[in-house]
């Protein structure tokens, strides 16, 4: 059953950073499609992790949840909106990666 949750916790990283995306160019709601595909995709994110929740320890959800989407909404902010990331951001990033895995590799909690 661990797996279906890392399938759920996956969908809920892809959609929120879909969405999050979006609200970037929704240019503070003034644009309303994707206003709209923002919208949709935090929902559709959040009934996903509530689905990974009910196996998953809140905890651990949320420090994938959050710690995937942080790196990947970086990469994205650096090639789509062309933001640059300095050198202590890079250095953060690769800690928060280092974190991430040693949750994946090492932890009992989060269910190898």
């Amino acid at each position: 059953m661990i797996d279906i949750a890392y399938l759920y916790l996956g969908v809920a990283i892809l959609t929120e950073i879909a969405a999050t995306s979006a609200l970037k160019a929704s240019d503070g709601f003034t644009r309303p499609l994707p206003a709209v595909f923002s919208a949709a995709g935090y929902v559709v994110s959040f009934y996903c992790l509530s689905l990974a929740l009910r196996t998953l320890p809140l905890g651990i959800a949320y420090a994938l949840w959050s710690g995937v989407g942080i790196v990947l909404l970086a990469a994205i902010g650096w090639i789509w909106f062309r933001q640059r990331l300095d050198a202590p951001a890079i250095l953060g990033l690769l800690l928060i990666i280092a974190g991430i895995l040693v949750i994946k590799v090492f932890s009992r909690t989060a269910g190898r």
